[in-house]
């Protein structure tokens, strides 16, 4: 029982240390946004302003991002690796650039060569049933599709 206890001790204290928990006001500056959050793990320009990203990595499930305006003040925040919007996002890909997505989801968790060439890249995310988001690109780095997917993770979860 002292196992189970500690486990979700555990799994408690993690979730505390992720961004979201640590709440923004509007018109807070990127400097606040930093000393709460820590550093960002990727920075976008957008036509209003900064996107500021926070990942959680390659195993994490969440992916913040925070908009700027063009003085540095938050005007947004959100995540992204929610079921609901990888759908919204899904039929907006084709065509899209590496840019633009990274810009739109964060960095991917797993990058691999496709099979045919281009790349396919991959986003772990809350699933009841243990999928995570997959992206293709084709040789010239634009968005050819995207799907939900077996996450592998999970073939090893019943070991």
């Amino acid at each position: 029982m002292k196992a189970v206890t500690l486990i979700f001790a555990a799994a408690l204290l993690a979730g505390c240390a992720t961004p979201g928990l640590r709440s923004l006001q509007p018109g807070l500056p990127e400097a606040d946004v930093a000393q709460r959050w820590g550093a960002p793990t990727g920075r976008y320009t957008l036509p209003t302003g900064t996107r500021l990203e926070f990942a959680t990595g390659p195993e994490g499930l969440e992916t913040w991002m925070v908009d700027l305006d063009s003085s540095g003040k938050t005007v947004a925040w959100r995540q992204v690796l929610e079921e609901r919007n990888l759908r919204a996002v899904q039929g907006k890909l084709p065509g899209m650039t590496r840019d633009e997505l990274l810009s739109t989801l964060g960095r991917p968790g797993f990058k691999r060569p496709a099979r045919m060439g281009g790349e396919v890249w991959s986003w772990r995310h809350e699933s009841a049933f243990c999928l995570w988001f997959q992206v293709s690109f084709n040789t010239s780095g634009r968005v050819m599709d995207a799907a939900f997917a077996p996450d592998p993770r999970c073939d090893h979860l019943d070991d």
